[in-house]
C-alpha cells in the first residue's frame, strides 16, 4: 500500500458539511485491491487480538461486532485502515467515531475519511494505521500500547487545557466561532470588530495591572493587608541569611513559595527544621530570585473562583496522597490509587496519575520512608506539598457551604487586585464560618486560575464555570459574529465578490474580502494572489477593524481544507461548469458542484442561499437547504422563478424586453436599474456581467439595504484595473483598444467570445494560454473557442505548468485551433509580456487585442506602462 497524500480538513468540507475535523487520506492499495480481508489467511483473528476493543464498532451492519462481521464477510483495507484509525485515537483518551472509505478515479485507489479530535493526532494515526494493517496483513507484531502512550503524549502537547478548553466548548454551545491563534492556548472567540481573547483563563478584559500585581506576591499581600483582609505574616528574603532572620521572626512551621510563582511551582509547605528551608529555597529560587517566606497556617486548601466580580465556586483541594492499610507497600498503594479509573494521563480524565518525582522522593526522605515501607493502617500520607490537579490532587466542590462573610470576602479581594477572574487561595479550617472567626488566611490571589478542579471535581458537583466568562465577554444583546457573505460558482465569483464588498461597504461597513487576486480590507490589498481558500478567509476574519466579510470561496480551498468558517449569512453560488475536472478526486461536473453546493449548505438556517435558477446544477443545490434562498434567472417566464415567488420567494430577475433588472417579492416586483445604465455591464456590450449583478443586489437587498442606496452603488462601481482587476478592462490606445481578462476555461471564453463578437474591428488579435491541470478536451476546447473570435491568436504560456510540458499544452492548442480554422495565423511567444508587447506594437489600425491572462497584476502593470509610453510620445 501507498499513501499519496493526507489532507486535514477544518471547516465545511466535500466530505461532510457537520463534520468539520476530517482526515482525508488517499491511499493506493496496490496488490491488495485484489485481496479483501476474507481471503488474507488469519487475518480476522489477528485484528480482534490486537484490537479487542473493536468489538464495539457496529459498522454498516448497525450492531455490536459488525466491523468485524465485514472483516469475515471480506472487506477492503482501505475500510479497515478507517476503523484502525478511529480506534487508535479512541483508545489515546481522544473519542472520535466518524469514518467512510470511497473509491477515487482510479482502481484500487481510496479515499479514507476519518474524524479527529487533534490534527497532529489525527495524522500520526493516519500513517501507523497503514503500518499497522500492513503488519496484521504479514503476521507481525505492533506494539499498541507504546504507539498510544505517543499518541497521548501529542495531545497533551498541542491540545488546549482543560480551561481553555471548557471556555471554547461553552462558545461553542453558544454558536460563537472561534480561532486559535497560536499552537498554546491563545484562542479568539468571535470574529472581526466582535472578536475577544483569552489565553489560559486571562481574558482581553482583564487588566494588565492586575495581573502584573497578582504575580507579585509581595504586592499582592501589602494590598491585601492594607485593606484588613486576613493575610499570612511573613516577609520577602533572597539568600539564607534573611531566611534564618524571618523564621525567627515568624517561627516554624513556615512556607517558602517563588514570589512571582503560579500553579504552586517552587512552592515548600509545611517547613519545620533549617534543612528543610534550606532544600526549599534552593527549589523556590529555580523560579524567582525574591521569595516569599510566610507562616505556615493549618487547615484546609480552599479554592474560591471570582468571576466579573461575582463569586461562582469554591473547592477543597487535597494533595495527592495514599492511605495505608497496615499491608500494602507505598509503591502498592500509589499503584492502586493510580488504578482509579478516574485517573489519566495529562488532563484526558478527571483525576490525573501521581506520579513519584524528585518532591515526592524529598518528603519520604524527610519521613524516612521508601517506596517500599508499609504505611500503617489508615495513616494518610500526603506526597505532594500543594494540592494541585496537575501533580495528583484531588477536588470537592463546597460551593454551597461557603458563608456570605467569606464570598462578600472574596469578591472583595477580586475588586481590590482588579482581577475579573480571579482564583484565592484560603487556608481554613472550614468555609461555613467567618475567616475572621476561624482563623483562617488568604494565601495567594491567582490570576488566569486554573477551571479543572470545578469543572470536573472528583466529589461533589461540577460547575460549568466557563459560562460566566462567556456572559463576561459577551453580556445579553451582544453579538460574537460578524455577517458573512459567500461567493462560489465556477465563473463570475470575483466580480459578484467585488461588487457585493462595494456594496457593502457604501452602507458604510469596513469590509474584508477575498478574491483570486488578493485580500483586501476596506479596498486595501492586504495579500498578493490567489486568496480564495481558508486561510485567506480566516485573515480576513481574524482582522479587529472589519465589520462585515465577502469571501470568494474556490474549489481548491475547500477541497483542500475545507471552509475558513463555520456558517455564513448569505451563500451565493453563480453557475457550474466544467473546470480543473480530473483534479482533487473531481472528475465530473456533477461532483464539482458538490464541491460549490458546500458554500450554500453552510448558511445559518436563518440565512441566505441565492443560486442561480437558471443553472440546473446549482437549482438543484436547494435541495436539502436548511435555510431560506432567493433565486436569480436571466429568464423573466423562468417557471422555476414563478413557483417559487407564488410561495412568497424572493428573486432577482432580467427582463430583456425591458432592459429592466427587477427584484421579485412574491407577486410585487421592484425595479433596481436598466442593465445598460450599469456601468460593469459596459453599456450593454458585457451584459453576461447582470448574472453577477444580480446576486449581488439579492444580497444588498437581504441585507435590508435600501433599493437608492443599491442603485448608487451599482452606478459608482466602475470596471477597471483598480476595482475588477482582470476583469473585462478595456485600454483605448491611439490606434487599438486592448482588452485584458482572467477567462482560462471554456465557459469563460465562451461569455469572452459573445462580448468580443460584438466589438466593432478590422483585426482581432487573442493572447492565450493552456492551463496544465485541465484535461486534454479542455485545453483544445480553449484554442477551438479562440479560433472562433480571434483573426490571430498568439500562444503564450502559464507560469505554473502544472504537470505538463509547455510542448504539450501548446499542441493541444493548436490541434483545438486547427479544428476550427486551419489558416489562421498563430505565433507562439511563451513569455506572457513579451507577447503583450508583440501584440501592441504589431497591431493593426483599429485593431482589438485580448489578453487573456493567469497573473492579471503582472499583465495590467505592462499594458499601463506600454500606454504611458504612447502618451508621452
Amino acid at each position: 500500500m501507498k499513501i499519496l497524500e493526507i489532507k486535514v480538513m477544518k471547516g465545511p468540507n466535500y466530505w461532510s458539511v457537520k463534520r468539520h475535523k476530517l482526515i482525508v487520506m488517499l491511499l493506493d492499495l496496490e496488490d491488495l485491491e485484489e485481496k479483501p480481508t476474507n481471503l488474507i489467511p488469519g487475518f480476522l483473528d489477528r485484528i480482534k487480538n490486537m484490537f479487542p476493543s473493536m468489538i464495539s464498532h457496529r459498522c454498516s451492519e448497525g450492531v455490536e461486532g459488525g466491523f468485524f462481521q465485514r472483516v469475515e464477510e471480506g472487506t477492503w483495507m482501505g475500510h479497515v485502515i478507517e476503523h484502525i484509525a478511529l480506534e487508535l485515537q479512541t483508545l489515546a483518551g481522544m473519542e472520535t467515531g466518524f469514518g467512510r472509505t470511497r473509491g477515487a478515479s482510479h482502481k484500487g485507489v481510496y479515499h479514507v475519511v476519518f474524524s479527529y479530535v487533534e490534527e497532529e493526532v489525527g495524522v500520526q494515526t493516519a500513517k501507523a494505521a497503514v503500518e499497522i494493517a500492513e503488519r496484521l496483513i504479514q503476521g507481525n507484531d505492533f506494539d499498541v500500547e507504546s504507539f498510544i502512550q505517543e499518541l497521548r503524549v501529542i495531545r497533551e502537547k498541542v491540545r488546549l487545557g482543560p480551561s481553555t478548553g471548557s471556555i471554547v466548548t461553552e462558545a461553542i454551545n453558544r454558536n460563537i466561532p472561534w480561532i486559535r491563534l497560536n499552537r498554546n492556548s491563545l484562542v479568539q472567540l468571535g470574529y472581526g470588530i466582535n472578536q475577544r481573547r483569552i489565553q489560559a483563563t486571562v481574558a482581553s478584559t482583564t487588566s494588565n495591572i492586575a495581573v502584573e500585581i497578582a504575580c507579585d506576591k509581595e504586592d499582592t499581600k501589602n494590598l491585601l493587608e492594607a485593606a484588613q483582609v486576613p493575610v499570612p505574616s511573613g516577609r520577602i528574603i533572597h539568600d539564607e541569611e534573611e531566611l534564618q532572620a524571618a523564621i525567627k521572626r515568624i517561627g516554624y512551621p513556615i512556607v517558602l513559595k517563588p514570589i512571582n510563582g503560579n500553579h504552586g511551582r517552587g512552592a515548600t509547605t509545611d517547613i519545620k527544621d533549617w534543612d528543610s528551608a534550606v532544600l526549599a529555597l534552593e527549589i523556590a529560587k529555580k523560579h524567582s530570585r525574591s521569595i516569599i517566606c510566610e507562616k505556615f497556617i493549618t487547615g484546609h486548601d480552599f479554592r474560591l473562583l471570582v468571576i466579573n466580580y461575582k463569586f461562582i465556586c469554591a473547592a477543597k483541594r487535597t494533595p495527592a496522597c495514599v492511605t495505608g492499610d497496615g499491608k500494602s507497600t507505598l509503591r502498592e498503594l500509589i499503584d492502586k490509587v493510580n488504578a482509579d479509573p478516574r485517573r489519566g494521563f495529562g488532563h484526558e480524565k478527571v483525576l490525573t496519575q501521581i506520579k513519584v518525582d524528585a518532591v515526592t522522593e524529598k518528603i519520604l526522605l524527610d519521613k524516612e520512608l521508601t517506596l517500599e515501607s508499609v504505611i500503617p493502617n489508615k495513616e494518610i500520607l500526603h506526597l505532594k506539598p500543594t494540592a494541585n490537579l496537575s501533580t495528583g490532587g484531588t477536588s470537592t466542590d463546597v460551593t454551597d457551604y461557603v458563608h456570605p462573610n467569606n464570598i462578600f470576602l472574596a469578591e472583595r479581594i477580586a475588586r481590590i487586585i482588579g482581577l475579573d477572574i480571579c482564583g484565592i487561595d484560603i487556608m481554613a479550617s472550614d468555609l461555613s464560618t467567618p475567616l475572621e472567626e476561624n482563623g483562617g488566611a488568604i494565601l495567594e490571589v491567582n490570576a488566569a486560575p486554573g477551571f479543572r478542579m470545578h469543572i470536573d471535581p472528583s466529589e461533589g458537583l461540577a460547575r460549568n464555570v466557563a459560562e460566566p466568562v462567556i456572559d463576561m465577554l459577551y453580556p445579553p444583546g451582544t453579538s460574537a459574529r460578524i455577517p458573512i457573505i459567500a461567493v462560489s460558482g465556477t465563473n463570475g465569483k470575483t466580480t459578484t465578490t467585488r461588487l457585493t464588498a462595494h456594496l457593502v461597504k457604501s452602507m458604510g461597513h469596513k469590509v474584508g474580502f477575498t478574491t483570486s487576486d488578493g485580500v483586501y480590507i476596506q479596498n486595501l490589498m492586504m495579500m498578493k494572489g490567489d486568496c480564495t481558500g481558508p486561510v485567506s478567509a480566516e485573515f480576513v476574519l481574524k482582522d479587529p477593524t472589519v465589520d462585515f466579510a465577502v469571501l470568494e470561496c474556490a474549489r481548491g480551498g475547500i477541497l483542500r481544507a475545507g471552509l475558513g468558517f463555520h456558517k455564513c449569512d448569505i451563500g451565493i453560488v453563480t453557475n457550474i461548469s466544467a473546470d480543473h475536472l480530473g483534479l482533487g478526486g473531481i472528475d465530473t461536473v456533477e461532483q464539482l458542484a458538490r464541491v460549490k453546493a458546500v458554500v450554500a449548505q453552510s448558511v445559518d438556517p436563518n440565512g441566505y442561499a441565492i443560486l442561480n435558477a437558471d443553472d440546473n446544477l446549482v437549482y438543484g443545490m436547494r435541495e436539502g437547504l436548511s435555510c431560506n434562498i432567493a433565486f436569480f434567472s436571466m429568464d423573466p417566464k423562468s417557471k422555476r422563478i414563478k413557483e417559487h415567488c407564488d410561495k412568497n420567494g424572493i428573486a432577482a430577475v432580467y427582463d430583456e424586453k425591458s432592459d429592466m433588472i427587477y427584484i421579485q417579492k412574491g407577486a410585487w416586483k421592484i425595479q433596481i436599474e436598466h442593465a445598460h445604465q450599469i456601468p460593469l455591464t459596459q453599456s450593454g456590450r458585457a451584459l453576461f456581467n447582470v448574472m453577477n449583478i444580480m446576486p449581488a443586489i439579492l444580497a444588498g437587498y437581504l441585507r435590508g439595504f435600501s433599493v437608492v442606496d443599491i442603485k448608487q452603488a451599482l452606478n459608482t462601481f466602475i470596471p477597471s484595473p483598480a476595482q475588477t482587476p482582470g476583469r473585462m478592462n478595456l485600454f483605448q490606445f491611439k490606434n487599438f483598444q486592448v482588452l485584458a481578462d482572467y477567462a482560462h476555461n471554456p465557459a469563460g471564453f465562451n461569455v469572452l467570445k459573445s462580448y468580443v463578437n460584438k466589438v466593432e474591428s478590422v483585426h482581432k488579435i487573442g493572447i492565450i494560454a493552456g492551463t496544465g491541470d485541465r484535461r486534454d478536451e479542455d485545453i483544445r476546447e480553449l484554442g477551438q473557442l479562440a479560433a472562433s473570435m480571434f483573426d490571430e491568436i498568439i500562444i503564450r504560456q502559464d507560469k505554473h505548468l502544472r504537470g505538463r510540458t509547455v510542448e504539450n499544452i501548446v499542441d493541444l492548442l493548436k490541434q483545438g485551433i486547427a479544428l476550427e480554422k486551419k489558416d489562421i495565423k498563430v505565433h507562439v511567444i511563451l513569455k506572457e509580456l513579451e507577447a503583450i508587447d508583440h501584440a501592441v506594437k504589431n497591431a493593426p489600425k483599429d485593431s482589438f487585442i485580448v489578453i487573456c491572462s493567469d497573473v492579471i497584476t503582472d499583465a495590467l502593470a505592462y499594458i499601463q506602462k506600454l500606454k504611458n509610453d504612447e502618451d508621452t510620445q
